[in-house]
């Protein structure tokens, strides 16, 4: 009988610790939900032209006058929104590289994937008199060919013969991967002619580029697909952030959903970068942030570090916009600003 009691002593007190955890995960994700929304009303009055706060609550009401609906409508209001799902789209992709990879330090940006996905669509802006007149929905296919190309070179170059795949070896592979598709899109941009060259410079930075609600709608679908099944499968990136062996033997096809989960963080990425551009150290600090608050459990850190992604980047976005007016710093640097000392902060932690 006493070791009933202990055994239901331990099973409560399992539950109890999972209820604190969830709640501890709803109310991190609310506050960051809150400071979401705050940025966003403070975005919506950041740029050249200042508009009142009641000047915009009238104009989202319809009592604004043209130039206000013109603004607001058409050009900042879709650029927020871009700027939010790009964020989370960017940190899910990260979380899931990190999971499947099993390195703390692997995202798109990292490992060639983003790097893919901006090439191919470099070549195919290169063949446009302008960007505005390349076909806008097939953009996102474009770059998710460009990034599972990317994908598929840095597995065929990682694959060993009785070994399988080795998540140090697809690092690094990734890594220099990265480094020669890098080179081809200097490469490119240095022969197209000067009126593409200032658009893919400034593509290449990080910049929302595609602020019109035309390209809401060509990234938008994308995400409502892949994301929900990254949360779906959950559980299985619990299992495969433990190693092969561990996910085999609680009956986890390691290969197939390996796969599965990657080509979905492929497609995420790529949807991403055709209408944000290269913008890095998304996918690699807001899933750290992420878990530092509400833990390792992807049930909890998939929405926590979309959370932060989106306020990231609106942050980054927004302070683009307003710090060196009337000229924009494209939220790439920014967020980079941000990143890259977090980076070394990380590889510092990793190498103690």
């Amino acid at each position: 009988m006493k070791v009933l009691n202990d055994g239901g002593g331990k099973t409560a007190s399992l539950y109890e610790g999972q209820r604190r955890r969830l709640g501890r995960a709803m109310a991190v994700s609310g506050i960051l939900a809150g400071l979401v929304l705050v940025v966003f009303a403070i975005s919506l009055n950041a740029g050249q032209t200042r508009m009142p706060p009641l000047d915009v609550l009238k104009t989202l009401l319809g009592q604004g006058t043209e130039k206000q609906a013109l603004i607001l409508f058409q050009f900042r209001l879709p650029r927020m929104v871009i700027a939010i799902l790009v964020g989370a789209g960017l940190a899910v992709a990260g979380c899931i590289f990190q999971a499947v990879f099993r390195n703390p330090l692997a995202d798109p940006g990292l490992v060639g994937v983003n790097a893919g996905a901006s090439l191919a669509v470099l070549v195919f802006v290169a063949f446009f008199s302008t960007a505005a007149a390349a076909p806008v929905f097939l953009l996102p296919f474009l770059a998710f060919a460009g990034a599972g190309g990317a994908a598929a070179l840095i597995f065929l170059l990682s694959y060993k013969r009785g070994r399988g795949l080795s998540a140090t070896r697809l690092i690094l592979t990734g890594i220099a991967v990265a480094a020669g598709l890098n080179a081809a899109i200097i490469v490119l941009t240095l022969r197209i002619d000067p009126a593409k060259y200032q658009f893919a410079a400034t593509w290449m930075a990080g910049t929302i580029w595609g602020s019109n609600w035309k390209f809401v709608g060509t990234l938008l679908p994308w995400l409502v697909v892949l994301v929900p099944l990254a949360l779906f499968k959950a559980p299985v990136l619990n299992m495969l952030s433990l190693g092969d062996d561990t996910a085999t033997g609680l009956g986890v096809a390691a290969g197939r959903q390996r796969v599965l989960l990657l080509s979905a963080a492929v497609g995420i990425a790529g949807a991403c970068v055709a209408v944000s551009g290269g913008i890095s150290f998304v996918g690699l600090i807001c899933p750290h942030l992420a878990r530092s608050l509400v833990g390792p459990r992807h049930q909890q850190l998939i929405p926590a570090a979309a959370l932060c992604g989106a306020l990231l980047l609106l942050t980054a976005d927004t302070l683009g916009r307003v710090i060196l007016q009337p000229a924009e710093v494209p939220a790439g640097i920014v967020v980079a600003v941000i990143g890259a000392p977090y980076f070394l902060y990380l590889l510092a932690k990793a190498k103690s």
